[in-house]
């Protein structure tokens, strides 16, 4: 066997060792302290760690040179810091956008994306990740390459946060930091609603990652009941609503898990504006000959009037599915055309590879 084979299995081994042991990474602030407590170890010492862990971005206890020796070692056989390895990577043409492939303790993959923008004259450059929930996803969606696949299992809190937490480590490197979250890898968000809110206190905590919830944006296919309870959290994090479809016969064809209605999808999305004072997105995924008509995009139009939200037109990406074809350019701008002429905040997500 090859050096480089031998260190992979290694690191199997090591992982597949590991993962019955509570996780370091998926602890919260709060959930450190109490565990350290355990151990009989000072109430500093959590926030000692979480400096490390968020802040300088450790990857082990060994990088923590102000632990004791002793302690380092205690911590990773007690509370071992098992981080998900990147295992492959492609990065677009112009190098703005790079999508990593992560390999967790128990051998599932996860893909992760950063995507980076440049300053314009409205704002700031950005350095944007976003993050898988689930290994797979169940809504079936089938224009989605994660929906054909199947649902495997929801994501842990932590390794939720490390996806992030992977790309700021990158961009630490070259003096630069994660500006911005988006939930909208693999899965649905809000199936996985506790790992999901964890992540996203670890995230936000002023004693972990330190990013501000206003950065982040959930985006959902409409699970109505988990969108009320969002906005209940009192959390500013962005709504983005997947609805694709203003028709509730064509969307059940397009998303076949779909329960819930438009108008209901819609109505709790209000609702999440009204408790939280944010403008939600709809985002919808343009198919050929699908859902791309001048007058579904009327009916659209019609059915935003009035509505705090923001339209972000996406032409679908290709996928295994031969009936689910990307929406020529020229039907893309029409649709766009519609909306703004009724009034309605409307963009076409820029392609970034």
């Amino acid at each position: 066997m090859e050096r480089g084979q031998a260190k992979r299995v290694g690191e199997v081994a090591t992982l597949n060792v590991m993962i019955h042991k509570p996780s370091f990474w998926d602890l919260s602030l709060a959930e450190l302290r109490e565990h350290l407590a355990t151990m009989h170890l000072p109430e500093y010492r959590a926030r000692q760690l979480g400096r490390w862990a968020y802040r300088r971005l450790a990857e082990s206890y060994e990088e923590m040179t102000d632990l004791p020796a002793s302690l380092r070692t205690r911590l990773a056989a007690e509370l071992p810091m098992v981080t998900a390895l990147a295992v492959a990577e492609q990065c677009s043409g112009d190098g703005s956008t790079r999508k990593v492939l992560l390999r967790l303790a128990d051998g599932n993959t996860v893909e992760s994306v950063l995507m980076q923008y440049d300053p314009t004259d409205a704002g700031r450059g950005r350095e944007t990740v976003c993050v898988s929930t689930q290994v797979g996803c169940a809504m079936g969606c089938t224009f989605c390459a994660t929906g054909q696949q199947g649902f495997l299992r929801n994501l842990s809190a932590g390794e939720i946060t490390q996806q992030v937490l992977h790309f700021a480590r990158e961009l630490k490197a070259k003096g630069r930091q994660v500006t911005n979250i988006v939930f909208m890898g693999m899965g649905e968000p809000l199936a996985n609603y506790g790992a999901l809110i964890k992540a996203i206190e670890i995230l936000r905590s002023s004693d972990g990652f330190g990013i501000g919830a206003r950065r982040m944006t959930i985006s959902t296919v409409g699970m109505v009941p988990m969108m009320r309870r969002l906005a209940a959290e009192g959390l500013q994090v962005g709504l983005a609503v997947s609805l694709h479809t203003p028709d509730d016969a064509l969307r059940k064809q397009l998303v076949p898990t779909a329960r819930f209605s438009v108008a209901e999808i819609l109505a709790a999305a209000d609702d999440y504006t009204a408790a939280t004072g944010r403008r939600y997105t709809v985002e919808y995924a343009l198919i050929e000959q699908s859902n791309d008509t001048p007058e579904l995009a009327d009916r659209l139009a019609t059915l935003l009037k009035g509505r705090n939200c923001h339209v972000n037109l996406i032409p679908v990406n290709p996928t295994a599915n031969p009936e689910t074809r990307r929406s020529s350019r020229q039907r893309v701008l029409e649709f766009e055309r519609i909306l703004q002429a009724a009034g309605i905040n409307t963009t076409v997500r820029v392609e970034k590879g």
